[in-house]
């Protein structure tokens, strides 16, 4: 079995209570799996920092309830112990029918049948902690409250008249956390700051570990954290998910692909790296900001998103990375560039104190920083073949960003409809495909279960002439 940590609401401490139990283990236990519900790149760092392994994202919407379930069972599997971490609140995703919004925490633990352990901020309640609990029980019947953690208590008196008043419901307390004051994860515009910026983390998981000896019932917790899964990698699931779809041309060499990873650019689902790994690549990390020239041999790039507008300076000085990126793609290496790495790809980033900083400027437009965040899932119609998809396709993708972009593209790559239709649903013309070997835009993808994504870039690579 795997436990699902859920929250009441966003903000609630979940992410602190994962990476504390996941801490725990991996002090007393080797072989921890971790997997994060929703489109999120910054707490799988956090779980991967703690594991060692990669954290996988379940997204039904982003991939499929089948994918889901293959991802899932194919991962924990080998497997000692197991965790997943919830998204916002219990309940909250596109409202649908039956008390099961989709994308939510909630629909995940129904889709994988397995039990949750809900969060409560305590701070501001004793007695009313009761009705919020029996509230979140009651909701769907068919969801398996397994327990409470109670965060954010104040005294060993608050303490005593939460429990007082949660012992009618029945509901196991698995965790007691005090207010820590000290136990804060640094953000910023867009989230947690990510695990390559913290120079302190090692010491704050160790941290983590030791508080968590007290902060949980082990004896309660570890049963339902304990991994019981038993999975043929053949079933049909198998097969259907991670099959190509399309054969990659190769099959005597590997494809080498450059993947831009340092702290501007590190936002990767682990199932696109590892589709591709699978599919014949040869992925080449480099760092856009401390490298001076691009890997050898390559046969195609690949910007993830991330915050290149935090270290725009950096980039914008990096002047021989800058002119071997554009010199590689006017040459016609195919190339997709996500969200932070359109915005690398711009003629300028702006940043929030309005400082214009160069970029590759294969673009023909300026990346401005704002206050608002653009936030949504997307439904895309491809308008034109680019090295990853073909004119006409439909794709399910993910916004998260503060920027955008001064010019709009002439040859526009998506025309896009918010996921959950409403009245004021209206088109967006969105990304940028100037050359026909570049895939520009804010659009997140997950390839889970489209392995034609990936599948048409390798093609497309093999394709590609070294200079």
């Amino acid at each position: 079995m795997t436990v699902i940590i859920a929250g009441e609401r966003s903000g609630v401490g979940k992410t602190t209570v994962t990476l504390g139990i996941l801490s725990y283990l991996k002090k007393h236990y080797s072989n921890i799996q971790s997997f994060k519900v929703g489109p999120d790149y910054i707490d799988p760092m956090f779980h991967q920092y703690v594991t060692g392994k990669p954290c996988y994202n379940l997204d039904p919407i982003l991939t499929s309830e089948s994918y889901i379930k293959t991802c899932y069972n194919k991962n924990i599997q080998t497997s000692e112990y197991g965790l997943i971490e919830g998204v916002m609140g219990l309940f909250d995703g596109i409202p649908d029918r039956e008390n099961v919004p989709i994308a939510s925490t909630a629909q995940m633990a129904l889709i994988l049948n397995l039990p949750v352990i809900l969060v409560l901020d305590c701070s501001r309640l004793s007695g009313s902690i009761a009705a919020i609990a029996m509230g979140f029980k009651n909701f769907n019947p068919h969801l398996k409250l397994a327990g409470l953690v109670l965060n954010k208590v104040g005294s060993d008196r608050h303490l005593e008249l939460l429990k007082a008043s949660l012992k009618p419901l029945s509901i196991p307390i698995i965790g007691t956390i005090k207010r820590q004051e000290n136990i804060v994860i640094p953000d910023r515009h867009l989230g947690l700051i990510p695990t390559n910026e913290l120079p302190q983390l090692d010491l704050f998981i160790q941290e983590l570990a030791e508080l968590a000896e007290n902060w949980f019932d082990w004896e309660q917790l570890l049963p339902l954290l304990k991994n019981t899964v038993s999975f043929n990698l053949n079933n049909e699931i198998e097969r259907e998910n991670l099959a190509p779809t399309v054969l990659v041309k190769n099959t005597y060499q590997p494809i080498r692909i450059a993947i831009a990873k340092d702290a501007a650019f590190n936002f990767y689902y682990a199932d696109n790296l590892e589709i591709l790994q699978q599919l014949g690549a040869e992925l080449i990390e480099w760092s856009p900001l401390n490298d001076h020239q691009l890997p050898k041999e390559i046969k195609g790039l690949y910007f993830g998103g991330g915050f290149p507008e935090v270290f725009a300076q950096e980039l914008s000085q990096n002047q021989l990375m800058l002119k071997a990126v554009k010199t590689a793609i006017l040459s016609g290496i195919p190339t997709y560039a996500e969200c932070g790495g359109l915005m690398y790809l711009c003629e300028n980033i702006i940043d929030f104190d309005n400082n214009s900083w160069s970029m590759v400027g294969i673009l023909p437009t300026n990346a401005v920083m704002g206050k608002r965040l653009k936030l949504g899932y997307y439904q895309a119609k491809v308008l034109k073949n680019t090295p990853l998809l073909l004119e006409g396709e439909i794709v399910t993708g993910h916004e998260f960003h503060r920027s955008e972009l001064i010019e709009n593209s002439p040859q526009p790559l998506y025309k896009m409809q918010r996921f959950f239709p409403s009245e004021t649903n209206t088109p967006i013309l969105e990304g940028w495909g100037n050359l026909p070997n570049i895939h520009g835009s804010y659009l997140h993808l997950n390839w889970g279960n489209r392995i034609d994504i990936p599948t048409r870039f390798l093609n497309s690579c093999i394709q590609y002439n070294t200079p």
